[in-house]
């Protein structure tokens, strides 16, 4: 009985902490986010296109007649459109590749297409920055005299933590831009270290060898859009052809070299649709999901109460906890919730039911036995674990293909109801296993009734 009372308090502490995320109250500042600027937002939930409205963007590869694609530029192209779109500052902003030439972009909130359509198809600015002395490091961002955008206007725009602007004021030297780069690879020397080998172009190997041969054991800083990718030290005049070494993983090593050689899109692309959703559709696919949940939800609290008396009472208040505790996390994580992702909720609520039903069952079967009741409860929950184990495992399996199909093709709606589904099957079965079990264990753990009494209790 005594760890039945830690275990009590915890989840009281549990449940009021979800609470407390959930409801529109003011929260302390170390609990919510930080926008752009460094201000605390407050903690609510994300909603997706279909549910928010804004635009939706399909770009296709437009390249020139008689050239190929080449391997891994559309993946490339996704990734620099992705950073792109988050400068909008917009939540949650969706980009995935369709097909093998083909990026969809999608912007909830965005109710200006041209806007959307002009920061997509736009080009990053890749320099080399003269640092004067200063001590640059990977991630920094600063102003250049090359870029027109200042680094309190990038801050305002993406979602960027101000501490990474010491030299917010300080405008630096671009001693050349990305034109000069012929190519950049990632390789392995000698002694099996990564490096980036990269060649110049005809004119930029002028440039470089001027710059280089000037500041011989000086640093010099790759920027991209003003955010600094390496800053390596000049070892020696360079000409046609140089390295970067330093402590590189492969993966630092291949991401510096692809951001190096297509610090713009490495295709052009064109945009074959554009799509303008309307926040009202949304909004009546919101109420019309609320009221189907809500007549869900308290058909199966009423069931559970008819067939199962005061456990079932039990059990419906450990459901409502089990809403809470999601509720909670999609809004810390934060989740966007999609149409397809508030059914994927649903159907989990029903799979956590599903859970102590079986539960229950297997405990009236155990008194039927003859256990007492202390022993009952015990039984009835380690002999139904792997019935509802094997059937979570199944679907989590489930969730997880349906998540990587999403990310591989473009499904957003299947990926927000696998995310969805199957966080609410793990905290299904630790509602179940937890706090429902320590709310049979405080109910008939203890008591001195003889069995008739517990299976009075349990609806036998």
């Amino acid at each position: 009985m005594r760890n039945t009372t830690i275990s009590l308090i915890v989840i009281a502490i549990l449940a009021a902490l979800a609470v407390y995320i959930v409801l529109p109250v003011p929260h302390p500042d170390w609990m919510v986010r930080s926008d752009a600027a460094g201000k605390p937002t407050p903690l609510e939930l994300k909603l997706g296109l279909d549910l928010q409205g804004g635009t939706q963007v399909m770009l296709e590869a437009d390249l020139p007649e008689g050239r190929e694609l080449q391997p891994g530029a559309m993946e490339t192209a996704k990734n620099i459109v992705e950073r792109r779109v988050n400068s909008l500052g917009v939540s949650e902003a969706v980009v995935q590749s369709q097909g093998d030439n083909r990026i969809t972009a999608e912007l909830p909130g965005v109710s200006d297409p041209d806007q959307a359509i002009e920061t997509i198809r736009s080009t990053g600015q890749l320099e080399f920055v003269d640092p004067q002395g200063q001590f640059l490091q990977q991630g920094m961002i600063i102003n250049t005299t090359n870029r027109p955008t200042t680094v309190q206007d990038y801050l305002a725009s993406p979602n960027a933590d101000p501490s990474a602007a010491p030299y917010g004021e300080r405008i630096f030297p671009t001693a050349m831009t990305g034109d000069v780069l012929r190519t950049a690879i990632a390789r392995q020397d000698q002694f099996g270290l990564w490096e980036i080998g990269f060649e110049l172009t005809g004119p930029g190997s002028d440039q470089f060898f001027a710059y280089t041969s000037a500041n011989i054991g000086q640093p010099m800083a790759i920027v991209l859009d003003g955010v600094v990718l390496s800053a390596p030290t000049i070892q020696a005049a360079i000409r046609d052809q140089g390295v970067i070494t330093g402590q590189f993983s492969e993966a630092e090593a291949n991401s510096l070299a692809i951001q190096m050689r297509y610090g713009s899109l490495p295709v052009p692309l064109k945009v074959v649709d554009v799509r303008s959703i309307s926040a009202t559709l949304g909004q009546d696919s919101v109420n019309s999901s609320l009221i189907a949940g809500l007549i869900g939800m308290g058909s199966v609290f009423l069931f559970m109460v008819l067939m199962y008396r005061v456990p079932g009472l039990l059990a419906n208040l450990a459901l409502l906890i089990y809403v809470f505790f999601n509720l909670a996390i999609y809004k810390l994580v934060p989740v966007t919730l999609t149409l397809a992702g508030i059914t994927g909720f649903l159907l989990s609520v029903g799979m956590a039911v599903d859970a102590n039903i079986l539960i229950f069952e297997r405990l009236r079967e155990e008194l039927r036995g003859g256990r007492s009741p202390r022993l009952a409860v015990e039984a009835g929950f380690s002999r139904a674990w792997p019935a509802i184990f094997d059937s979570n495992l199944t679907t989590l399996i489930s969730c997880a293909v349906l998540y990587v199909f999403g990310n591989q093709f473009g499904a957003s709606i299947v990926k927000g109801y696998a995310l969805t589904l199957g966080l609410g099957v793990v905290l299904s079965m630790f509602t179940a296993f937890f706090i429902t079990r320590t709310f049979m264990r405080a109910l008939l753990g203890n008591r001195t009734q003889r069995t008739k009494s517990a299976q009075t209790i349990v609806g036998y």
